[in-house]
Formats: C-alpha cells, structure tokens, sequence
C-alpha cells in the first residue's frame, strides 16, 4: 500500500503541513528538515506518497476568509479547518473577521494582487452583490449562504433540511406530538430548511404546524433561547418538547425548564442543533444533530482549488450529510 503524508509525518515527527510543503517543492522549509522527509521518501520508493501536481497547489497563494462574527467553537472550527488545509496545499491565509470584517469589502478583493481567491463564511450581503463579484470573474466560495445561491456560485453547507427531518422524526418517534419549535432569524436559508425539516416529520404523523407553538429570533443566542421557551412553556397547554434551531438556544430552554421546575426529559424532552461542546456541557447531555463543521471548511477550500485551476463546477452548491446524536435530553412523551 502506497504511504501517506500523514504516515511520513508521523515517522519523522514534522507536521503534515510541513511534509506536504517539502513534497511540493517549495523553498520555506529548513535544509535538515527537507533531508529528514527526503531520506524517509527514498526508503519507502514507490510506496512513498507522490508529490501533487501543480494545478492542484495553490503554488504559494493567499486565500482572503473573511467571517464577520466572533470565532467561537462554531465559526472557530470552520476556520480552523480552512486554515489547515489552505496551508497543507502550500498556500496563506488572511483572515478578517468580527465587527471590523463587517465593513464594506467585497468590491475591493478583485483589485488585490496578493489574494489568489476567497472563502466567505455566512456572508450578511445580498445575492446581488455576490453576483458583482461573480462577475468580475474573482474565485470565491460561500460557506453556508444566508439565502439561496445565486447562479453559479460555488457554495457548501450542511444538510440543514434532512438533519432537520430526522431529528424530529426521533421527537415524534418517543410520542411527542405538541412540539415547539424555537427557530433562527427569519429569511435566513439555514432557519428555513430546519423549520422545513421539522414541520415535515411532524406532518408524517399528521401534525400540522401551529403558529402558537413556533418562535423565531433575530439572533440564535441561549439568552434568545431562553426567552422563546419561556413564552412557549408557559402556554396554556405546554409542549411535551422543545426542539431548538442551535444548541445554544436549546441550553437556554433548558434554563426555562430548569425555572419551572420541569425535569428533563421526564417532564420535557429539548433538542438542538449543531453538536458543538457546548451540547455535551450540559445535564442531561443535548440529543443534536452533527454538522460536518471542519469538513465544510475542507470542501471550502477544495472547491476554490478548482476554481483557481479553471476546472469546471458542476455540482455549484455541495450539501454535507448530517448525524443525528441522541442523548439523554430526549425520552418518551409524558403521559
């Protein structure tokens, strides 16, 4: 079987990165540490991984990430995982992000000589924009879009919609049929597709969507969270689950809960979405659905790679298969 960079790495004690910059070719590397991988290269022969070609290298290049939120265990895994294989393809990252990375700057990349392409995360500007900078021929890909995609642009994101259908196919499952729904910012394509997902397993077992028990909020925050499951769980008649839009909205319906005086799951059952470590934090544990967080930013940069290259994009928009994790948040309707 033919070696890894990965098992050259592990041989020798360097990062996969730093493998991948000598097996490349490239100049930034210290002589001994080049000789060290050469002599481990030669050993192994023809089972010793081949050096990539040059078109699929970013040859030195410098990707533009731009993600105009604070980098937390969400956004941080995204770009955490953009910036590990950006470099083990031989290229640099600039990255803007937070307050300042909301200005203006879209117009301006085409002109800079010193960024190859782009990755934008969750993008706040409308498709029309996008398009300009579409049209001044600039390779950028979009990761997990506000709204629908535009026309050939290249976008990745999660399975938000089957994630969605299954997750709340196992709420109905466990009995629950008065399920409230705590949902994201309206017109937002991700709050969209769950909402879908959701009302469509309620519908498998002839539940229609009500009004009284969906809540929508402008920023998907536990303090927000906490606030719509109060509303919900004080209804006249409660629901028997509360199945969030993110795992930090459904800790803040654990908090309301937990106020009331409600046990979880034996009085309510609370689901969320994401899976990122704050749904293991929590007691009981958060049943979740997994988004593929560090892949999308992977798949980010392979596409952009091949459209640095020219190659043809077919498949423009790439949704990422979800998981359903079950824990100890969720459990039979109560009686």
């Amino acid at each position: 079987m033919r070696a890894t960079v990965r098992d050259i790495a592990a041989e020798t004690g360097l990062s996969i990165a730093t493998v991948s910059r000598v097996l490349n070719g490239q100049s930034n590397v210290a002589p001994h540490t080049r000789e060290l991988v050469l002599q481990v290269v030669g050993r192994l022969g023809d089972q010793a991984p081949r050096p990539r070609a040059a078109q699929e290298t970013m040859a030195g290049g410098t990707v533009y990430v731009r993600c105009p939120y604070l980098l937390t265990d969400y956004f941080g895994l995204i770009v955490s995982s953009i910036g590990e294989t950006v470099e083990l393809h031989g290229g640099q990252m600039i990255l803007s992000t937070g307050e300042s990375a909301r200005r203006p700057a879209l117009s301006g990349l085409p002109g800079r000589s010193d960024i190859a392409g782009a990755i934008l995360i969750l993008p706040p500007e409308p498709g029309e924009e996008l398009v300009r900078l579409r049209d001044r021929r600039f390779p950028f890909v979009v990761i997990d879009p506000r709204t629908p995609p535009p026309k050939d642009i290249v976008a990745v994101s999660a399975a938000h919609f089957a994630g969605a259908r299954k997750l709340m196919a196992h709420v109905v499952e466990l009995g629950h049929r008065r399920v409230g729904i705590i949902g994201g910012p309206v017109k937002w394509l991700p709050s969209e597709a769950r909402l879908a997902g959701y009302t469509a397993s309620l519908a498998d077992v002839g539940v229609l969507p009500s009004a009284e028990l969906l809540r929508n909020v402008l920023e998907p925050n536990a303090e927000n969270g906490y606030r719509a499951a109060c509303e919900l769980l004080d209804l006249p008649e409660r629901p028997t689950a509360l199945v969030a839009f993110n795992d930090k909205m459904a800790v803040g319906a654990l908090w309301a809960a937990a106020e009331r005086g409600l046990s979880v799951p034996g009085d309510l059952s609370v689901a969320g979405f994401d899976d990122i470590d704050l749904s293991r934090a929590t007691l009981p544990m958060l049943t979740t659905v997994r988004q593929p967080l560090q892949e999308m930013g992977r798949m980010a940069v392979t596409l952009l790679m091949r459209l640095l290259s020219r190659h043809t994009l077919e498949a423009l928009h790439v949704s990422l298969g979800t998981d359903v994790i079950v824990r100890d948040s969720t459990g039979p309707a109560p009686r």
